[in-house]
């Protein structure tokens, strides 16, 4: 059963112009989904997340916020702060 808000979506997505805007947002929203993701993954608070990588903690809930646009260089230290590391992919259009 869907939430309230993915009725809702669902309903806009029906509209041609809105699901263009909406599909030409899509990498920003994996790109926030996966920071989120790790750092869940990796048990670290976002505090803890700021100390090891010298971002500041208000910066990071930026980012998942989506109110920020990383760059690579931030991405690489949000990773190695959780120790991983940053792949990007380009993939064909389906």
């Amino acid at each position: 059963m869907g939430t309230k808000f993915d009725d809702f979506l669902q309903e806009q997505l029906k509209d041609p112009e809105f699901r263009a805007e909406y599909e030409a947002l899509q990498p920003e929203h994996a790109i926030i989904q996966a920071i989120i993701d790790a750092r869940r993954n990796t048990g670290l608070s976002q505090r803890e997340l700021a100390e090891k990588t010298g971002i500041a903690q208000g910066d990071i809930s930026k980012l998942e916020n989506g109110n920020g646009n990383p760059s690579i260089r931030t991405l690489q230290r949000l990773a190695k702060g959780m120790g991983m590391k940053l792949k990007i992919e380009f993939v064909p259009e389906a």
